[in-house]
C-alpha cells in the first residue's frame, strides 16, 4: 500500500505522520525534540518503521516546522514547505469547510484565515512566548502541576482572577501577587488560560475576520481549559482534530503525496537513515557585507546541504543529485 510521510521538526517537538493515498492518518509520533533535531527525527523514523506492516511502502516524504530545510535533508524529503501551508492543508483535509485555523505550539502560535479553501490571511506571534506551550508548561511546573492537569484544573475555578497576559514576565509576576493574596489555584489557572486566549487574539489575531468553523490545533489544543477559554471567547465551539498535535506532519504527508505524483519519484532517503552520521556546522561568509551565516551539513564526509545565504552563493553549489549521490 502507498503511504506517505510528513515530519514536522519544531523547538520543542518533532512530530512524523504517515498517511495513505487517502489522508487518512496511520500512524503518527509526537516527541520532544529536546535541541536535538537530528536524533529525534532519526529515533522518529526508527519508531514509524518499527509500527509499518509488510505491505506498507513510503512512496514520497515531505518536511515543515522551524528545522524544516535539517529535516529535509536528514530524511531526503521530497517538498520542503513552510509551517502556514502545511498547517492549513492538514486543516482543510480534516475539518470540512475550515474557515479559520488556530495553532499554538511550543514556541510560536499562529492564526491562518482560509476561504473557499484558500489561504488569504495570516500571522504569527513575534517576539513575545506568552500565550505558548512552552510559557504553560514553566507556569504549571512553578505552580506544582503536571501540565496534563492543567486544562482539568482550569474547569474547577468559581470565579476566574484577571491575569495580565500581555508578557510573559507580567503574567507571571501577577500570577504570584493574585497567589500572595489568597485566591485559590483553580481560580488563577482559569484567569491565565483566558489571558493567554486574550494576548494571543489581541496580538496574533489582531485585525483578523475570525469565523467559523474554527480549528483548534498544536500541543496546547490539548489543554482543555485554553479550549474552553477561546470557546468563551470566540462565543462559538472550536473544533479539535483528532491528531491535533501532529498537523503540521499530516499537511507536510499531503504535500509530498502531490509533489511525487508531479515528479514520478521520491528523494526519501529510507529508514535507515537512523543509522547515518549527519554533522551540522556552520561558517560566516564574508564575501560581501551581509556576513551571512551559513549552515552546511556533512554526510560520509561530503556536503549534502548548504543554506542561510542571501544569494544562493554557497546553497547552489550542492546539487540534488549530489545529495541522492550520498543517500
Amino acid at each position: 500500500m502507498k503511504t506517505y510521510l510528513g515530519i514536522d521538526v519544531g523547538s520543542v517537538s518533532t512530530n512524523i505522520a504517515l498517511v495513505d493515498e487517502n489522508g487518512q492518518v496511520l500512524e503518527s509520533i509526537y516527541l520532544r525534540t529536546m535541541g536535538q533535531p537530528i536524533l529525534t527525527l532519526q529515533k522518529g523514523l526508527g519508531l514509524i518503521r518499527d509500527r509499518m506492516l509488510p505491505d506498507w511502502e513510503v512512496f514520497g516524504a515531505g518536511a515543515t516546522g522551524s528545522a524544516r530545510r535539517l529535516a529535509g535533508v536528514v530524511a531526503g524529503a521530497d517538498v520542503v514547505k513552510n509551517e502556514i501551508t502545511a498547517h492549513a492543508v492538514a486543516a482543510i483535509s480534516q475539518v470540512s469547510g475550515v474557515q479559520t485555523v488556530l495553532e499554538i505550539g511550543g514556541q510560536d502560535s499562529k492564526i491562518i484565515i482560509i476561504r473557499d479553501g484558500i489561504v488569504v490571511d495570516f500571522a504569527m506571534n513575534t517576539v513575545c512566548a506568552a500565550g505558548t506551550g512552552s510559557f504553560l508548561d514553566q507556569q504549571a511546573s512553578r505552580l506544582g502541576i503536571p501540565i496534563e492537569e492543567f486544562g482539568d484544573l482550569a474547569l474547577g475555578a468559581q470565579v476566574p482572577v484577571r491575569i495580565a497576559g500581555r508578557c510573559a514576565v507580567f503574567a507571571e509576576s501577577d500570577m504570584i501577587h493574585k497567589q500572595q493574596l489568597g485566591h485559590r489555584t483553580e481560580d488563577i489557572v482559569a484567569g491565565l488560560c483566558e489571558a493567554l486566549v486574550r494576548n494571543y487574539l489581541n496580538n496574533v489575531g489582531k485585525g483578523k475576520e475570525i469565523t467559523a468553523p474554527v480549528v483548534f490545533q498544536g500541543g496546547v489544543a490539548a489543554n482543555i481549559g485554553i479550549r474552553q477559554a477561546f470557546n468563551k471567547a470566540l462565543r462559538t465551539e472550536v473544533t479539535v482534530p483528532p491528531r491535533f498535535d501532529v498537523m503540521g506532519a499530516i499537511g507536510a504527508a499531503i504535500l509530498a503525496q502531490e509533489t511525487v505524483a508531479r515528479s514520478g519519484s521520491t528523494r526519501f532517503r529510507g529508514f535507515d537513515v537512523e543509522e547515518h552520521a549527519f554533522r551540522p556546522s556552520s561558517f560566516e561568509c564574508r564575501g560581501c557585507a551581509n556576513m551571512c551565516e551559513v549552515i552546511q551539513i556533512d554526510l560520509r564526509d561530503r556536503i549534502v546541504a548548504r543554506w542561510g545565504d542571501r544569494c544562493g552563493k554557497w546553497e547552489n553549489t550542492v546539487t540534488p543529485e549530489e545529495v541522492l549521490a550520498v543517500s
